[in-house]
């Protein structure tokens, strides 16, 4: 499977993972949703020509937006990375003098989605990461000559690839939203895929995400009446995640090694079990992954939405 990679860049992306994530999903014949865009790397292989994307990070979305509306073209973003990325080459403080004016500009409340990706591409280490305030706090790369000709061929390239993909509201619909406001909008003909920050091993969020958080999602998808998959961890060589055993066992799990590269912290660069978390049948998945474990259909939870108290409740 030829998997297409998308201009925006975080830890924890799942571009070796496609392949398996799609080898899972059963083809419906409603929508693709995902709560967590995130890169979009997911929703740019899964080949639905409609969508409904949410994220509450309001960067990724307005990105995606100006994409989809050809606010932001390959040849638009080759022009602004030419010129900013000499503008770093010659900067003061090898490059820092530069990044630093980008982020301040990005922070003062323009957030502009071209400065995003550069951000994004010439911050610490492939990082994305945001201050309490929603401000960018990733330090630089220190690398002035970032932004060389092949790696702008690159990025322009993504962006042509994912415009090539995105298709026009009302068709694809991406939403500033909470993950539940999107999980309810789902329906029986939909399947939803569901990549949530992985509870204990230390990924930043725009928002953050605890134990609560956890347990809700595990509401959400329990009362759903569309297919989802879960992206989580299983366990690494020093311990398991909790929240499997807490809340997912209930539902199928297929799980498989994988090695993440990117992350300041040497726990976060080593191997680890991935698992899909799903509430359909998963003996379609061939057999190379580590092991496959089949859970009894959960109870089903009714959500409602209460106007007084301004939240979802059981």
């Amino acid at each position: 499977m030829r998997v297409v990679v998308p201009p925006i860049k975080s830890q924890g992306i799942k571009t070796k993972l496609v392949p398996w994530i799609m080898e899972l999903a059963p083809k419906v014949k409603g929508r693709w949703i995902e709560p967590f865009l995130g890169t979009g790397v997911v929703a740019f292989n899964a080949g639905y020509k409609r969508a409904i994307l949410g994220d509450t990070n309001p960067h990724i979305i307005g990105f995606y937006r100006a994409v989809q509306q050809k606010e932001i073209t390959a040849a638009r973003m080759r022009t602004y990375l030419e010129q900013e990325g000499e503008l770093l080459r010659t900067a003061e403080n090898n490059g820092y003098e530069h990044y630093l004016k980008v982020r301040a500009r990005f922070n003062s409340g323009e957030f502009s989605p071209f400065d995003f990706i550069f951000l994004s591409r010439a911050g610490f280490n492939g990082m994305m990461r945001f201050g309490s305030k929603g401000n960018w706090n990733i330090p630089f790369c220190k690398k002035p000559d970032r932004f060389a000709q092949a790696y702008i061929t690159k990025i322009t390239n993504q962006v042509a690839s994912v415009a090539h993909i995105i298709q026009p509201e009302p068709a694809w619909k991406f939403h500033t939203q909470s993950f539940e406001e999107t999980i309810a909008l789902a329906n029986e003909d939909d399947i939803i895929y569901c990549d949530p920050p992985y509870f204990g091993r230390h990924v930043d969020y725009y928002n953050g995400w605890t134990e609560r958080d956890e347990e809700t999602l595990f509401q959400f998808l329990s009362a759903t009446k569309a297919r989802f998959i879960l992206s989580t961890w299983h366990h690494n060589e020093w311990r398991e995640n909790e929240m499997i055993q807490k809340f997912w066992n209930t539902f199928n799990i297929v799980t498989k090694d994988h090695f993440y590269h990117n992350g300041p912290n040497l726990d976060n660069r080593r191997s680890v079990v991935e698992a899909l978390v799903c509430n359909f049948d998963a003996n379609h998945v061939s057999q190379h992954h580590e092991k496959q474990e089949k859970k009894r259909d959960t109870e089903q939870f009714t959500i409602n939405w209460n106007q007084e108290n301004k939240q979802y409740a059981l």
